[in-house]
């Protein structure tokens, strides 16, 4: 496909884009009305103003409340000083802000180079992928997680590891899913990074257990263990390997803990190869894609950790492959098997986006990042010469082999000469049970 040349034919293409997007959320309803933050901003709002336990509260009308760690609920403490309406707001612009950051990375800054044209296209693409699309609907915070845990790769590829570990040791606080990135830092022997990880998130619980000790010591010794409170285990939006067996009427919890260890171990090995090939982008990609599928319950809307995979394929000269798999992503498929997954279809069909993680699991291109790949075409109103792409000459440090043959720096910054070094150097969250016979209805069971 040739995009347009001329900025008018931009407009044009951005204009109809827009158009078709608006009509695809508009048929394909996934409003959440909030649901998720309704449930932090009640359980916050019931803590400080009504003397209530963080743990007690459920949203009216049904029985979900919070889920995640104290820590979490100590950082969403400001929402008790605002209204509702504020905390709407508040909660679009802190991911519309993540979602940049998170581009920035990935892209390493291209974004900016190519104008208006490339933010509206992106806009657009990231409007129709079901993960994003829910994360803004249920006011998640799964976005600012990611935003979190990719600034450290950032930290790590740029020569400023003096900070790299506090970002996933926070979003490991807050949620527990993220923690298996300590697990990467420890085969990349980044012991440093690793290290801090850890302290943060360790100093991050023992002041959550210091400002509420009763809620963390009901967390950890009860609500942790109590998988009802997160919702159905088979539950069409639980795209995780959990998921797919619960759906298959499995309920023996060795077999599902088998399913992981061999997970743990395919992450394991193509992590190894990523280390070797001095690959961040893609070391990281293949962590989220196992967070994804190891934990026991992963809605829909997180499998934004899906992104950085996507990012991998594209800069691996894999366009059309990335274009295929994010646009089922798009489609919100899984919801034909909403009332039925039984037989092969459903099988098959029900489990969709778990297939589409495990696949890039084992198939994601490691190694391979390439210069090569064509920009998008440059505004025709910028009259500034464009930036060179030609990277310096860089010399390995020792110990730090260089990036793979025609590495470029990408997000993650992979290509400039600091890679990672060639020797290896269960979350709980809410369910998304509809409350309508339509299972994507506004009055849908949001999930936290």
């Amino acid at each position: 496909m040739t995009l347009p040349r001329t900025d008018r034919g931009r407009l044009l293409l951005v204009l109809a884009l827009a158009a078709a997007v608006t009509a695809f959320t508009a048929t394909v309803p996934m409003l959440r009305d909030w649901f998720d933050l309704r449930v932090y901003y009640g359980a916050v709002n019931s803590w400080i103003h009504h003397g209530g336990r963080i743990y007690d509260y459920q949203v009216p009308g049904t029985t979900y409340g919070f889920t995640y760690p104290p820590f979490a609920a100590v950082s969403m403490l400001p929402m008790a000083l605002v209204g509702w309406r504020t905390a709407v707001a508040g909660s679009l612009l802190l991911n519309l802000a993540a979602l940049a950051w998170i581009l920035h990375i990935l892209t390493e800054g291209a974004w900016r180079r190519y104008g208006w044209f490339a933010w509206a296209l992106g806009a657009c693409l990231l409007a129709l992928f079901e993960p994003v699309r829910d994360t803004f609907s249920f006011g998640q915070v799964n976005l600012l997680l990611l935003a979190l845990v990719l600034t450290d790769a950032w930290l790590l590829t740029n020569g400023r590891e003096r900070w790299a570990g506090v970002g996933i040791g926070l979003a490991a606080a807050i949620k527990l899913t993220p923690a298996v990135f300590i697990g990467l830092l420890l085969l990349a022997r980044r012991w440093r990074a690793a290290a801090l990880a850890s302290a943060v998130t360790a100093g991050a619980t023992a002041f959550a257990a210091w400002v509420a000790p009763g809620a963390s010591r009901f967390y950890w010794t009860q609500a942790l263990w109590d998988t009802s409170r997160v919702g159905r285990l088979e539950y069409v939006s639980n795209q995780s390997l959990q998921g797919i067996l619960a759906r298959l009427g499995e309920s023996d919890r060795k077999v599902w803990a088998l399913a992981v260890l061999v997970v743990l171990g395919i992450w394991t090995w193509r992590t190894l190869q990523a280390v070797a090939a001095a690959d961040w982008p893609a070391a990281f990609a293949l962590t989220g894609l196992t967070a994804c599928l190891v934990s026991p319950i992963t809605w829909v809307h997180h499998l934004v950790w899906l992104l950085p995979s996507f990012a991998v394929l594209i800069r691996a000269g894999h366009p059309r492959v990335a274009g295929g798999l994010y646009a089922v992503l798009c489609t919100s498929v899984v919801w034909l098997w909403f009332h039925d997954a039984s037989g092969v279809d459903g099988f098959l069909g029900s489990n969709t986006y778990t297939w589409i993680t495990l696949g890039l699991l084992l198939w994601l291109p490691v190694g391979q990042l390439r210069a090569d790949s064509p920009p998008l075409p440059r505004s025709t109103s910028t009259t500034a010469p464009a930036p060179s792409t030609t990277a310096p000459e860089t010399t390995p440090a020792a110990g730090h082999p260089g990036p793979p043959s025609g590495a470029t720096a990408m997000g993650v910054a992979c290509g400039s000469g600091r890679g990672l070094p060639s020797s290896a150097s269960s979350e709980p969250t809410g369910s998304t049970r509809p409350a309508a016979s339509n299972p994507q209805s506004s009055s849908s069971r949001a999930s936290s």
